[in-house]
């Protein structure tokens, strides 16, 4: 089932999260020296979504639960505290980054929303979290109780998230592409070539069988 009027789209990455946690350790003096690439490291390593963020800020002020250390190529280890939560909040409040969007959760519930009344009770129980920047311990958690506070209270909320999340556009990417009727839409590299060093082909008088859209 193909919804096109109930997509939605957050222009947030994996990359700006890693900024956003480069600018939130700005403050340390060993972040000068360190890549983007442990920056990242870091954020796959210490990164947590709280389920609370409010009150998991308070925590980290009054006791050192949540910090943990990092070793750095150097054999140096550095402390890494309420960064490591902060860093992920970005998901659900973008305006921590300087994102004016809904967080995800607004998202997916904005979405079912838009679909018919009577397939909503199957969103609700039915949302899967993909992509690398769904691996965040606790974000299933946290999503469950977000979007159960915005939607009705007769609806069962199940979030599910699968270990191999992280690939799960390519796996799906990979399934499509192993589907016969997917190789009656597609394009061979020799007719790519020709199209991209001369940039006149007529897409027009190519047609493609409806009933594979």
């Amino acid at each position: 089932m193909y919804l096109n009027h109930a997509i939605s789209r957050l222009g947030l990455a994996g990359c700006d999260l890693n900024r956003y946690l480069a600018g939130l350790l700005a403050h340390y003096s060993f972040t000068h020296n360190i890549r983007m690439e442990f920056i990242n490291d870091i954020k796959e390593e210490l990164a947590y979504v709280a389920l609370d963020f409010d009150q998991e800020l308070e925590t980290a002020k009054n006791n050192s639960s949540v910090e943990k250390g990092y070793k750095l190529p150097d054999g140096h280890v550095i402390t890494i505290g309420d960064e490591r939560f902060r860093c992920p909040e970005m998901l659900f409040q973008p305006s921590l980054g300087g994102t004016e969007a809904s967080g995800i959760h607004e998202m997916t519930y904005d979405s079912i929303m838009k679909c018919d009344a009577d397939i909503r009770k199957d969103l609700y129980g039915n949302v899967v979290l993909g992509g690398g920047s769904t691996m965040f311990p606790g974000i299933a958690d946290r999503m469950s109780k977000e979007i159960t506070a915005l939607a009705p209270s007769s609806m069962k909320i199940k979030v599910v998230a699968p270990p191999e999340r992280k690939y799960s556009a390519w796996v799906g990417g990979s399934i499509l592409a192993s589907l016969s009727t997917f190789q009656q839409v597609t394009i061979d590299h020799s007719f790519f070539s020709l199209f991209f060093f001369c940039g006149s082909l007529c897409f027009q008088d190519f047609s493609f069988d409806k009933n594979l859209c």
